[in-house]
């Protein structure tokens, strides 16, 4: 049964392997809720589109689906909701995991529809995470992402002392994160901000301003702790 199941999970992540310590209680759970995730998945097929292997938790809940597009074994933990009241829509590559109880929304309001989220293949995002695309919001391949990652392509106006800030409107400029990135727990990301390929963003860090590729980034605000590079 562990060479099946190793099989199949193959056909998500290639290079993955049953540790040899899993106990057959554990290894039965697994198949137990994969099986029925991917019947859950099969709920896409009543809006007319093709699941593709999807794999959808508990209370996984969509708002405008006919504005979404995914690639191959898209995987939404319980109590996921995916909101695309959007003028470009979400689109999730191929392999793309979203924990629990996280939210992915590109617009809050009727009156100004925002842009678009677009994730890349092989992207694993964690549990309690929050991503706006008010401004356009990208992530890209072979991301790898802690809890609670927050990420806001919008900011309010407020320049106006006179007039309540609710009533002054918003700017949009949009979050571009690169491929290849590690994003520890609790990052926040705010609007304007472009993160090159092969980032560490170490947890907690409250991200205000760009920074280059393979660099090392922490603190609030955040700032250059180091910089990747070849050598050992």
């Amino acid at each position: 049964m562990k060479t099946l199941v190793e099989k199949i999970i193959k056909l998500r992540n290639p290079g993955f392997s049953l540790d040899k310590s899993l106990n057959a209680g554990a290894l039965f759970e697994l198949v137990w809720i994969q099986l029925w995730s991917f019947v859950r998945g099969l709920q896409v097929l009543l809006y007319l589109k093709k699941p593709k292997g999807m794999l959808l938790g508990k209370r996984v809940n969509f708002f405008n689906i006919s504005k979404m597009k995914w690639g191959k074994f898209l995987r939404l933990g319980n109590d996921v909701y995916v909101s695309a009241l959007a003028k470009q829509g979400i689109e999730f590559g191929d392999n793309v995991s979203i924990g629990a109880f996280s939210r992915i929304i590109v617009s809050t309001s009727f009156n100004d529809i925002g842009e678009k989220i677009k994730i890349g293949n092989n992207v694993g995002i964690g549990e309690f995470a929050y991503l706006g695309g008010s401004g356009g919001l990208e992530i890209g391949d072979e991301c790898i992402v802690g809890q609670y990652l927050s990420c806001h392509p919008e900011n309010h106006n407020y320049q106006n002392i006179e007039m309540p800030i609710r009533h002054q409107g918003v700017s949009r400029k949009g979050i571009k994160i690169g491929k290849n990135c590690w994003i520890g727990s609790k990052v926040t990301i705010l609007d304007g901000v472009e993160i090159g390929d092969g980032c560490i963003l170490a947890a907690g860090s409250v991200i205000t301003k760009s920074f280059p590729e393979n660099s090392i980034i922490g603190g609030i605000p955040a700032k250059i702790l180091k910089t990747r590079t070849h050598n050992p």
